[in-house]
């Protein structure tokens, strides 16, 4: 496939070499180990290099060594995300997704081509959209964890990725033949759970040809023969105005002069799938894991999962706010310079990547006191009685201009989910466990397993 063609991890084709000695300090070791280290150990590659280097350092990545700078002040990842649009580009410092998400993915578009494409998106994730898809999460949800047996032991991860995936292929993608879904899942979990080596050959194109690259783009080219499929069907429907689905209102968007193609619906699909599936999942499967090690923190959700009721609403959100805060999906947010510009008092050449550790900021003290504690309570300043978190301390959606448009259907998705499973059941962690990569995101090495007991 031709989006496979010439793949980056960062900064996009044709970035200028950059010398060492214009940059922040960074560890010497050749690109490629470097690169491995950041995709794969992430989670003890940022706070070595904290540690190491300080709150500025530089890592190289293949091919070419680009380099990427890293900040774990949160008053320069305010600035990175006030940067101007036009020399602070995200597209390009997300160039690792280019292959799967396509070139129209609002994800890897900078300048007109985003801001054209983030008004077309908007209004499908605003307030009353928001409100139209809760209704239907409920009953994906309500139908998943009713099948789940008392007293049964599995992997939330697993159960919660199974459970996403409906909510997407359902509520996004408004697909609901059971021969259909039947069809799209094995596509779609074989698009989101690619090895990080997978991603690294991007950056090797002959190896495309061979072995697990191979697979993933045959698997790629089935994925979208039948997203196609979708769309056609779709555009030949008399009711798609009056349908709620993600798809139908990104159809209807716009107005007779401009409207998203196929190709661009293709492409924000799958974008809408690759960041809102797992990310979503994971954070679900830990805090099930958080809350079923606390039981005082589990009667107190699920208290506010049998008011469902604005302030039972808030401390649902808080408690995924602080599962995505503990346990960081996604490790980075970062912008390609297009012109020289100083960043956190460095003076930066055209082509280098920066952007803040999320890893990083979400640990650290003077962000969150007591940084190891699940404290749900924090994002909710009435009762913590300090304010909370800012948005350039606490970044898993990004921030500034580029802040991710699905934020709040993340939430409202997560939030109802564990109203569903918390107002049925009593939750048990019953294995500590730590986070492992898979592709892009980080999610439980063990899957979070718990053991899930009828409540009285």
């Amino acid at each position: 496939m031709k989006r496979f063609e010439g793949s980056t991890l960062i900064g996009g084709p044709n970035q200028p070499r950059i010398s060492r000695g214009a940059l922040p300090p960074g560890p010497r070791w050749p690109a490629l180990v470097q690169t491995v280290a950041l995709m794969r150990f992430r989670h003890q590659f940022h706070p070595y290099l904290h540690r190491k280097y300080g709150e500025a350092y530089t890592v190289r990545l293949i091919p070419g060594s680009r380099p990427l700078v890293l900040f774990t002040n949160p008053e320069v990842t305010k600035e990175i995300f006030a940067g101007d649009p036009a020399v602070f580009h995200a597209g390009k410092g997300n160039a690792v997704l280019g292959p799967i998400m396509g070139e129209h993915s609002l994800l890897l578009q900078d300048g007109a081509e985003h801001h054209r494409a983030r008004k077309l998106l908007m209004p499908a994730f605003l307030g009353h959209a928001l409100r139209g898809y809760q209704s239907m999460v409920a009953d994906v949800a309500a139908e998943a964890v009713g099948t789940w047996s008392d007293g049964e032991e599995f992997e939330s991860l697993d159960r919660m990725n199974a459970l996403t995936l409906d909510v997407i292929l359902r509520v996004v993608f408004g697909v609901t033949d059971e021969r259909r879904l039947t069809e799209l899942r094995p596509r779609v979990t074989a698009t989101v759970d690619i090895n990080p080596a997978i991603l690294l050959g991007w950056a090797y194109p002959r190896l495309q040809r061979f072995g697990p690259w191979r697979r993933t783009i045959d698997n790629q080219i089935e994925l979208d023969r039948q997203i196609y499929a979708e769309i056609g069907e779709r555009r030949a429907a008399t009711d798609v105005t009056d349908r709620k689905d993600v798809l139908s209102r990104l159809m209807a968007a716009g107005d007779d002069t401009d409207r998203l193609d196929d190709t661009e619906l293709r492409d924000q699909l799958v974008t809408l799938l690759l960041a809102g599936h797992e990310t979503t999942a994971s954070a679900l499967s830990w805090a099930l894991y958080e809350l079923g090690r606390d039981p005082e923190l589990l009667a107190r959700t699920q208290r506010a999962a049998d008011a469902d009721d604005p302030e039972g609403q808030a401390w649902l959100e808080a408690v995924l706010k602080e599962s995505m805060r503990l346990h960081p999906i996604i490790p980075m947010v970062v912008r390609t310079l297009q012109k020289p510009a100083r960043v956190g008092g460095h003076d930066l050449p055209a082509g280098t990547t920066v952007g803040p550790s999320i890893v990083m900021s979400h640990q650290q003290e003077r962000n969150f006191p007591d940084p190891d504690a699940f404290r749900p309570e924090r994002f909710l300043p009435k009762l913590s009685g300090a304010e909370a978190p800012s948005l350039h301390v606490w970044i898993p959606f990004g921030g500034g201009v580029r802040r991710c448009i699905g934020a709040g259907f993340s939430l409202m998705e997560g939030a109802e989910v564990l109203r569903q499973v918390l107002s049925r059941y009593d939750v048990t962690s019953v294995q500590d466990d730590v986070p492992r990569v898979r592709n892009i995101t980080s999610v439980p090495r063990k899957g979070a397993r718990i053991r899930v007991k009828r409540r009285g």
